[in-house]
């Protein structure tokens, strides 16, 4: 590997991180704040008789939600769960599997 090709790979891998950090900060923020605000709500709704339940206690969360579901987009992708990287696994995966059953029969 030349050393700009090493040099180009490092840089894709730190700015991976990055955004992989600023994104589980994001969420770690997302779920104290909306933590907090939920106790609020509740301890107020417990003096005041009001129910918890309402949908204005939870509109804070809900748009701040969507926030956070564009920022995961941007950062995993649009296939979060099923990336190119877990197929390429999976098949990996399946072809030492069929790799094994036909040693152990031939």
């Amino acid at each position: 590997m030349t050393n700009q090709n090493y040099n180009l790979k490092l840089q894709k891998a730190k700015r991976r991180v990055k955004e992989l950090k600023s994104f589980y900060s994001h969420l770690a923020v997302f779920l104290i704040i909306n933590g907090f605000i939920m106790v609020h709500f509740f301890i107020s709704t417990l003096k005041t008789g009001e129910s918890f339940w309402q949908w204005t206690n939870f509109l804070t969360m809900a748009f701040w939600g969507i926030g956070l579901i564009f920022h995961a987009l941007h950062t995993f992708g649009r296939n979060i769960f099923f990336s190119k990287e877990w197929e390429q696994q999976q098949i990996d995966k399946y072809m030492e599997e069929e790799k094994q059953h036909e040693q152990s029969l031939g």
